[in-house]
């Protein structure tokens, strides 16, 4: 009976030994076969990047240039004019007020060819017409009251002093400070309108 214990013992003993020397192998085999796919793929990469470059189409520039006149600054000016005519038994007095809006900005039908281009395909670069009065007939005559008036005036006469009033109001408003102030708003809105079409990098210019 002893002998038969030892030799079941032996037996349970070997299967022990070769359910470990089992396992063992598996974990071998499973630890070689990551470290060959490691090596087989050490040099393998994953890379992404972002392509930057810029591209507008001749569709978006006459978009852009279809707007046309576009205001940037506006300033409201009065102005009170006089004139006398000297008579011989006593003189003629007219003094009118003046009311206008002079209106600066720029007016895109007036762009240079290729005034919108890509540079080193990232950068775009608008080249803008010269900030200009966008109206002449910025006097509303409607608004024109006569101060004082003494006498007898034809339309000649009226016009005369609305020419004059016309060089007053140009000269008191068309000021380097004005159109460099009107300068400034039309980079401002023009950089937020090409950013909001999709164009980050841009640069804007003005024409000599």
């Amino acid at each position: 009976m002893k002998k038969r214990e030892k030799i079941i013992l032996s037996l349970i003993e070997n299967r022990r030994i070769i359910k470990w020397a089992l396992i063992a192998s598996a974990i071998l085999m499973l630890i070689v076969a990551s470290a060959v796919i490691f090596w087989l793929n050490h040099d393998n990469k994953i890379e992404t990047s972002v392509d930057e470059r810029i591209n507008i189409t001749p569709t978006q520039i006459r978009q852009i240039e279809n707007i046309g006149q576009w205001e940037f600054l506006s300033i409201s000016d009065e102005e009170m004019i006089d004139t006398t005519r000297r008579g011989f038994f006593s003189d003629a007095q007219l003094v009118r007020i003046y009311y206008g809006t002079l209106r600066l900005g720029i007016d895109l039908q007036k762009t240079t060819p290729h005034w919108l281009c890509v540079e080193a395909d990232t950068l775009l670069v608008a080249t803008l017409p010269p900030i200009q009065l966008l109206d002449y007939n910025f006097i509303d005559e409607a608004q024109t009251k006569s101060f004082i008036q003494s006498g007898s005036w034809n339309p000649s006469d009226l016009e005369r002093l609305y020419q004059k009033a016309h060089k007053t109001m140009l000269k008191r408003c068309l000021t380097q400070q004005n159109i460099a102030t009107a300068k400034e708003n039309a980079e401002l809105q023009f950089t937020s309108l090409l950013n909001s079409m999709g164009f980050k990098a841009t640069r804007i210019e003005w024409q000599e």
